[in-house]
């Protein structure tokens, strides 16, 4: 699986891709004009998440040219989290990089985070879309919402999780599952291993090209992600301490109305199901079916959760591997 001189890697660049023929040329110049100033080895991991433009074709002409770029081709779209889990699951360097293909990261930024990563000797430097450019009422200030609900729910202070702009190291990316649409919250997956994060700000270029895959929706996926990470992060290991006072609550609640009920028909001789039938109807069912959802949603995760770490099966499939041997010889 891993090219010649594979395990000698310093650096390596992991960067999804999907339907970004117009930008990843460029993206690709930027990417040598920052990193041909380092004398370590570098890799560029470029992942196809089963585009159907002709992404493909350009990093195999990329890779045709240069050693340095490794293609990744998956057989369907797995989304952003597969897509970057199988970046990180062939990078071999000590240090990766992973960013966006649509040119909203500048690569020019790179330098600045490596050097915060030398200095402070973290496991983590996350970029922070600091002056955002998107959209104030449909982007902004749900993702204002969004981060800061994450940060204090996991714990970590930081202010853009849902950049991917980060700096890792190698131990630490390597040991995080990730599954679902979990990318965003490595941070503060990592930081529950132990792992110490340092936010650094950077510029938020406006998407050159095309149009952005996200929208307003996300916002929605984000808010039930925040109560899978909650969950993961506290209860992972004693569910119980989770589930238990919900069900000593209800439990609870319904004895006191059972106990409530059972008076008021043998001292007032009351007809409850004549008086509070339907309310007590009502609020039970809307009692047990909200409980009943989230967690068997919960308990959903969990299972997903053990069963990926459990089998050590990855989350997508490989199509193929391109190396610059490889998509040299087809050229010729």
């Amino acid at each position: 699986m891993y090219h010649e001189d594979h395990h000698l890697i310093q650096y390596s660049i992991v960067i999804p891709f999907h339907n970004e023929e117009e930008s990843l040329r460029e993206l690709y110049k930027r990417l040598c004009d920052v990193m041909d100033n380092y004398s370590e080895p570098v890799e560029f991991i470029f992942v196809d998440d089963h585009s159907s433009d002709k992404t493909l074709k350009i990093l195999t002409e990329l890779a045709s040219i240069d050693s340095r770029v490794v293609v990744i081709s998956l057989k369907r779209n797995y989304g952003q989290t597969g897509a970057l889990a199988a970046g990180f699951d062939y990078a071999a360097g000590d240090i990766i990089i992973s960013m966006d293909g649509d040119l909203q990261h500048d690569p020019a930024e790179i330098p600045k985070m490596l050097e915060v990563f030398e200095e402070t000797g973290c496991d983590i430097v996350s970029g922070w879309r600091k002056q955002r450019v998107d959209n104030f009422l449909l982007r902004r200030i749900p993702s204002r919402a969004a981060n800061w609900a994450m940060s204090k729910l996991s714990g970590v202070a930081i202010h853009d999780f849902g950049t991917t702009f980060k700096v890792y190291r190698k131990d630490t990316i390597k040991q995080i599952k990730l599954y679902g649409e979990l990318h965003r919250f490595i941070p503060a997956l990592a930081s529950w291993n132990g792992a110490t994060v340092v936010e650094v700000p950077i510029h938020n270029i406006e998407r050159p090209t095309g149009r952005s895959h996200y929208g307003l929706s996300r916002t929605i996926r984000v808010f039930f992600d925040l109560i899978t990470i909650r969950f993961l992060l506290q209860y992972v290991t004693r569910p119980m301490h989770f589930f238990g006072p919900m069900g000593l609550l209800s439990m609870v609640s319904g004895s006191a109305i059972m106990l409530w009920m059972i008076v008021k028909k043998i001292i007032l001789g009351t007809d409850l199901f004549e008086v509070h039938g339907p309310l007590i109807l009502l609020g039970s069912l809307l009692l047990l079916a909200g409980i009943q959802f989230i967690c068997a949603g919960l308990i959903g995760e969990l299972v997903t959760r053990t069963y990926f770490e459990s089998q050590g099966k990855p989350i997508y499939s490989i199509a193929k591997i391109i190396t610059g041997k490889d998509a040299l010889q087809k050229k010729l």
